[in-house]
């Protein structure tokens, strides 16, 4: 990537000034613009939600395991070996599916982000080809991606594709 910028950069400069004075250059801050997009908020709400459904699940598992682990700790010096070595293999028994389902848990979260991410992403990108070509930009960057470290705010564009973005999404 970087060696694309250094290109484009070396190419300005050999153009000349005709050329960059015609190039007509832009950029778009694709974070924010996933962030503030309603298909963004939609999909940071769906994750929430599931967020909130596991967190439930993870709660109650927990609970049960401190109620296993105290009924232990309180029995353990009455019981017997054998019961004593049942309780403790139920509880470890217990201890794993809760981290079984809590890794799943996590895993199956940032799947779903990444699969709605990714839609809302592609989505984006044809928004910004059309933005591009139907204004007559020569290049827009992605502010983060390309390494930009400085550029006039006047050739920001994440609010203007945002609109389209918002616009498209809202007619599917």
């Amino acid at each position: 990537m970087k060696r694309l910028i250094l290109m484009v950069v070396m190419l300005l400069t050999v153009a000349g000034s005709a050329w960059a004075a015609e190039a007509k250059v832009g950029y778009i801050d694709m974070q924010r613009a996933l962030n503030l997009s309603e298909a963004g908020k939609a999909a940071k709400d769906q994750l929430q939600g599931k967020l909130k459904g596991y967190q439930e699940q993870v709660n109650s598992k927990q609970a049960e395991l401190q109620k296993l682990k105290n009924d232990l700790e309180k029995q353990g010096m009455t019981l017997n070996e054998a019961a004593r070595a049942a309780k403790e293999k139920d509880y470890q028994q217990k201890l794993k599916d809760f981290q079984r389902f809590t890794k799943d848990a996590e895993e199956d979260l940032q799947a779903r982000d990444g699969e709605l991410t990714k839609k809302i992403l592609e989505q984006l990108e044809k928004i910004v080809q059309e933005f591009g070509k139907k204004n007559g930009y020569t290049m827009i960057f992605d502010a983060r991606g390309a390494g930009l470290l400085y550029a006039d705010t006047k050739a920001d564009l994440t609010d203007e594709v945002l609109k389209a973005l918002n616009a498209a999404m809202a007619k599917k």
